[in-house]
């Protein structure tokens, strides 16, 4: 019986002395010298008792080693689990908790506090360092960098990704192999990546973009990746000078439009740059296009789902819209309630079908069960339209739905008429309680850096553009957004920070 995600994205490459991974600095590491380091790293793991289906829980920062451990975990059957390096130890110790690993890598700083997690749970504790330093790598030092490698199959996890929890408790995507593998396999034809490419990569790999989505369709097309700790303008500049492709979030983009030294000259050399996690603001896409003469191409997908559309690579990339399903994705757009098909044009909630998607949430059968239709689609929960060509748009996510006064508010609709006003950078359209409405409509306003914006002027402007119960009955303004480490906005922040507007007592 085969491995199916190791067979496929990494065997291949044994013995080839080809570039894999480029740091900041310079240094090269080849595919082989990668793969004998995860080698080792498997041969760790074993001896740290891990077994295969064992969940291994990671908290490290971003570097070559950690990059191993993922393939050290496909390798030797390991349940992969990357946690935000963002997390405090209150949280880890949920996971600990609810995932029961058997192993937990972390950084040096965090032994003394993770420790106490540990020996609750029962779990190993090792660390690793973005040095390459630690007792995990010293431990590996003198191991055989040959690793037989153990069988999995398709439906065999290969990861779990606890998403955000912004509505509740962390849930835990489980991943399959086949999952990440069909995925891969998918964008590398789709987005026509082969050998010869070279990936920017300056995102976290704790989550679905950097670690399945450009990690993986690098490696089944067997490229290689300029591997930057975190995302600098100056790093990623330099790094582009390198490269053929960029996979970012929107704020990627802005910041490097932000840059005089973004310019054609810079990136006529590229082939690619790609955008997701958040919606990118055409107002992006257009600044883009001109300052660089590419067109990026924006793709949505999730957590339990890897990617789920795309722009194409070669036809028209509409501003605001993710493209269309991807080959072997059947996406419907359907009635939340009933979860009757709904026809083009209309808004509802986007379902879809398909090798991609996960396997249900970790110890929750009833979550899991909730979150499919009785005819197998998962419920993604993004409220979205066809339009007129077939492309998806994404109109906000269910939870983020208004009702006011009886009425349905889709807060993306507002908030692409608020980003075209003048002096506006970006907005956010929340609901906040209301003692008449129920819910009322707000807006959140970021200005551009010359100076402040005319709300008043604003909200004469949109007036005779939507529908009077979907206007803001007030604007905000704000000099940022809050958001997650991924650069999507935090609502549920925003609806804490606003919630007394207008039933705070007189």
């Amino acid at each position: 019986m085969a491995n199916v995600l190791y067979d496929r994205l990494f065997a291949p490459h044994l013995g080839r002395d080809s570039p894999f991974l480029v740091s900041r600095s310079g240094d090269i590491v080849s595919h082989d010298t990668f793969l004998k380091l995860a080698a080792r790293f498997a041969h760790t793991l074993a001896a740290q008792g891990v077994l295969p289906g064992d969940r291994v829980a990671v908290q490290i920062a971003k570097s070559a080693e950690a990059l191993a451990v993922y393939a050290a975990c496909i390798q030797c059957g390991a349940v992969f689990l990357p946690l935000n390096t963002a997390y405090t130890p209150t949280e880890i110790a949920y996971f600990v908790e609810d995932a029961a690993p058997g192993l937990i890598l972390c950084d040096a700083g965090s032994h003394d506090d993770l420790r106490p997690i540990a020996i609750r749970s029962g779990a190993g504790l090792m660390t690793l360092d973005a040095d390459g330093t630690g007792s995990f790598a010293k431990a590996a030092s003198t191991l055989p960098d040959r690793f037989a490698t153990v069988p999995r199959g398709s439906s065999d996890l290969a990861a779990i990704l606890y998403t955000s929890g912004t509505t509740g408790r962390s849930k835990g995507a489980m991943l399959s192999h086949d999952n990440l593998l069909s995925n891969a396999q998918t964008l590398k034809h789709l987005w026509e990546f082969s050998d010869q490419d070279r990936l920017l990569h300056a995102l976290p790999i704790f989550h679905t973009h950097g670690l399945f989505v450009a990690t993986n369709v690098t490696l089944i097309a067997g490229g290689s990746m300029v591997f930057l700790p975190s995302f600098t303008t100056d790093d990623v500049i330099a790094g582009l000078a390198l490269c053929t492709a960029m996979m970012g979030v929107p704020t990627f983009y802005t910041r490097l439009l932000d840059d005089p030294r973004l310019d054609k000259a810079l990136v006529a050399h590229m082939r690619l740059f790609i955008s997701g996690s958040a919606p990118l603001l055409a107002e992006t896409h257009k600044a883009f296009e001109a300052r660089t003469g590419h067109r990026i191409l924006e793709r949505y997908g999730m957590t339990e789902t890897n990617m789920i559309t795309s722009n194409p690579l070669h036809g028209e990339r509409r501003a605001g819209t993710v493209g269309f399903a991807l080959p072997g994705v059947d996406l419907r757009i359907a009635d939340p309630e009933s979860g009757a098909p709904l026809p083009d044009g209309e808004i509802g909630v986007a379902e879809l079908k398909g090798p991609n998607v996960f396997q249900g949430y970790w110890r929750m059968p009833e979550k899991t069960r909730a979150e499919f239709r009785d005819d197998g689609y998962f419920i993604t929960g993004d409220m979205a339209v066809f339009d007129e060509a077939g492309y998806l748009q994404i109109v906000g996510r269910a939870r983020d739905l208004i009702i006011s006064g009886g009425y349905n508010v889709y807060p993306r609709e507002v908030e692409l008429l608020l980003d075209d006003q003048a002096g506006v950078k970006e907005s956010a359209i929340i609901g906040v309680p209301h003692p008449d409405f129920g819910e009322a409509v707000i807006g959140i306003i970021v200005p551009h850096s010359e100076g402040a914006v005319d709300t008043a002027a604003i909200m004469a402007s949109i007036s005779g553009r939507i529908a009077r119960f979907k206007q803001p009955k007030q604007l905000f303004t704000e000099t940022e957004l809050p958001r997650n480490t991924m650069g999507k906005v935090q609502k549920n922040v925003l609806r804490e920070r606003y919630k007394t507007v207008f039933t705070q007592p007189a």
